[in-house]
């Protein structure tokens, strides 16, 4: 009985600390901000039909993109690809960087596999 009574707290340290590891996860996979989940499931909806079944595909595309690609590295690849449509020296700049090209490079790589496992 008296161990019982010893192990009991630390049951619940661990329980505490198990609880805030996954609570910590769980903010990590959902770091996107509600906008930029909005205009991907709305430019993903007008590029495949403006549906009910599109709105689930599409739905599912960002949370997979999510959960391959941080946020940080997404507003990245988003940026270089929409400069990179800039003529001039600007658009070069965004063309040929190595860190733009890596960060669209992994946007592709996720945006393919939400293809496999949402359309």
């Amino acid at each position: 009985m008296k161990w019982a009574g010893q192990l009991r707290p630390i049951v619940a340290a661990w329980t505490v600390l198990a609880a805030t590891a996954c609570a910590a996860r769980a903010e990590e996979a959902n770091d996107y901000p509600t906008a930029a989940r909005a205009e991907y499931v709305y430019g993903c909806m007008k590029a495949n039909g403006e549906s009910r079944q599109s709105i689930e595909q599409c739905s599912c595309s960002i949370d997979v993109v999510a959960s391959i690609v941080p946020y940080e590295r997404y507003v990245t690849a988003e940026t270089a690809l929409s400069m990179s449509q800039v003529r001039g020296n600007l658009g070069v700049q965004f063309r040929t960087s190595e860190q733009a090209n890596t960060a669209v490079n992994d946007l592709r790589r996720a945006q393919a596999e939400a293809e496999v496992r949402c359309f």
